[in-house]
């Protein structure tokens, strides 16, 4: 889903709780990056948006009215009109249905390579290129204005609501309500739904069809209604900016953002990579940048050993270690992050788009024997390697890079390759002490 670019957020990730960061919400850490899909990967193709679709009333609390008309008064006084007002907020209904799923925080996470395996399935690439013949033209044209590959924009497309075949049907306004009303991240949901209510009265959209998903991204490629004000472009001409049915719009707002996001055209996103014998992964991390002229000093290699792409500031990173790919990747790679900061994520996006231009896809093998650690199983992890002196700071149940540093430290103690990937292997030995 989409983030507004300022902070980096995610706008989907941010109130489903995810430890990624456009449209949606960035951490600054990026967390999970071995193993975990976002928790929406297409923030509309929530699953839980059939069993919303004509959710009652129930469980309503009792001064949800209430809030409700406090809330219109300040709606009112930042200039929102009485027409807009009555239009948009009369039938506002509490969902609980979305607080289930703004609350619900699974402990088990696919692996990475599950995740890619559905994300680019061959259905996927071949629908995408067929929605690119489809709207080439438009697709072309907007990459033309921006810079932005027509295969990155469809990929996100394609990642985001499945082509337009799932963006969600909860009303944006009564998820963002019900969010605001009794959210974990209440403030950031108001300040979303007086986006959306500005939206609404700038005639972008009627009322009725500003639905997506539980968490309030909005439309084909899944805009939070802040990071619609900023990026939402369109791209037809008819003067307004409808995500929701016009393609131009679409493509012209979702090129719009990762122009914005940072990207540089005429760069690829990066390009999978060789490690030499005896790397040192604790480079593995997107903090870390060299030139590509660094990284290649190191030993590091194309897949048929071609030299790398020119990039000025590189990261190399292997999400799953030393047993699975590795990639070098430049500064359009964090442009897509600033859409969904998530590994997963971002790699789904970088490898649907080659595959939709007629590349090839991955081609190094991952662990697909190794089972990533649940939550509680992540938390042991952290207890385990505090007890063991090696300081991972308080147990959270994430694997973020003070996990990864204190766990490559562990591994370098015991002879193994310190690539920082948990497996259970690894947390049994811990264990036995």
């Amino acid at each position: 889903m989409l983030r507004p670019l300022l902070p980096v957020v995610s706008l989907t990730l941010l109130l489903a709780g995810c430890q990624h960061g456009p449209l949606t919400s960035a951490v600054a850490d990026e967390r999970e990056p071995q193993a975990t899909e976002p928790a929406e990967v297409s923030p509309g193709a929530d699953a839980a948006d059939a069993t919303a679709r004509g959710e009652a009333d129930r469980s309503a609390p009792n001064d949800f009215p209430d809030w409700l008309q406090d809330f219109r008064r300040k709606a009112r006084a930042e200039g929102i009109s009485e027409a807009t007002l009555a239009r948009a907020l009369d039938d506002v209904r509490y969902r609980p249905r979305v607080i289930e799923l703004d609350r619900s925080q699974p402990e088990f996470v696919r692996p990475i390579w599950q995740y890619l395996d559905s994300a680019v399935s061959p259905a996927r690439v071949s629908e995408g290129r067929a929605k690119l013949a489809e709207h080439r033209e438009t697709a072309r044209r907007m990459e033309q204005r921006y810079g932005v590959p027509a295969e990155v924009v469809v990929a996100i497309w394609g990642l985001e609501s499945n082509y337009g075949g799932n963006f969600g049907d909860f009303s944006t306004l009564e998820a963002l309500a019900t969010l605001a009303f009794d959210g974990r991240r209440r403030d950031f949901a108001r300040g979303e739904l007086m986006a959306a209510l500005r939206i609404l009265d700038a005639g972008d959209i009627a009322p009725e069809r500003m639905v997506g998903s539980w968490a309030g991204a909005m439309g084909h490629t899944q805009f939070m209604p802040s990071s619609f004000e900023s990026y939402a472009v369109d791209g037809d001409g008819d003067g307004r900016r409808d995500i929701w049915g016009s393609i131009p719009d679409v493509m012209a707002s979702t090129a719009n953002y990762l122009a914005r996001a940072g990207w540089q055209t005429g760069q690829p996103w990066g390009v999978e990579v060789r490690l030499p014998q005896g790397f040192d992964y604790s480079q593995t991390e997107l903090t870390t940048r060299r030139s590509s002229q660094e990284w290649a000093e190191q030993g590091v290699r194309g897949m048929s050993g071609d030299s790398l792409p020119p990039f000025e500031q590189a990261s190399v990173i292997a999400p799953a270690g030393a047993r699975g790919p590795a990639f070098l990747v430049g500064p359009n790679y964090r442009a897509i992050l600033r859409y969904n900061n998530a590994t997963s994520y971002a790699l789904a996006v970088s490898s649907l788009s080659d595959r939709i231009a007629g590349d090839s896809g991955i081609q190094g093998e991952w662990p697909r024997d190794v089972q990533p650690l649940s939550r509680s199983q992540v938390r042991d992890l952290q207890r385990a390697l505090n007890e063991r002196g090696f300081d991972v700071g308080e147990p959270d149940g994430v694997m973020g890079p003070n996990t990864r540093r204190g766990l490559r430290e562990y591994q370098r103690s015991i002879g193994e390759t310190p690539d920082g990937f948990a497996t259970a292997s690894l947390l049994e030995r811990l264990q036995r002490r």
